[in-house]
């Protein structure tokens, strides 16, 4: 990253900011329905995660089928993407501008 322009410095810090504050406000709502356990365990499949096992051996530790830890990882990453447009929505001045400014995030991001 010491290859960038300070401006895209900046940028890319910003996005990894928004990126957190929603990994956090999501982990504390899973956190306050007793499921952090399950946060812990997912994450790993939300953008930028780092997941280190398979949807089929969560599946064989929950004791659960691979189709209930998909339904598990889509709701996740749902309520993530709501979760990122309230966050980006306190950024921008209108409604019109949210949608732009995630694909800018994203773009910044894979930057």
């Amino acid at each position: 990253a010491d290859h960038l322009a300070p401006e895209a410095v900046f940028e890319r810090r910003w996005a990894f900011a928004v990126l957190e504050r929603t990994m956090a406000v999501l982990r504390r709502e899973y956190s306050a329905s007793e499921r952090r356990e399950q946060f812990d365990e997912l994450q790993g499949f939300l953008p930028g995660g780092q997941g280190n096992v398979s949807r089929a051996e969560l599946a064989a530790k929950r004791g659960v089928s691979a189709g209930a830890i998909d339904v598990a990882i889509h709701r996740l990453r749902q309520r993530f993407g709501a979760l990122l447009r309230e966050q980006v929505a306190q950024t921008v001045s209108s409604e019109a501008e949210v949608e732009e400014e995630i694909r800018y995030l994203i773009s910044v991001i894979g930057s």
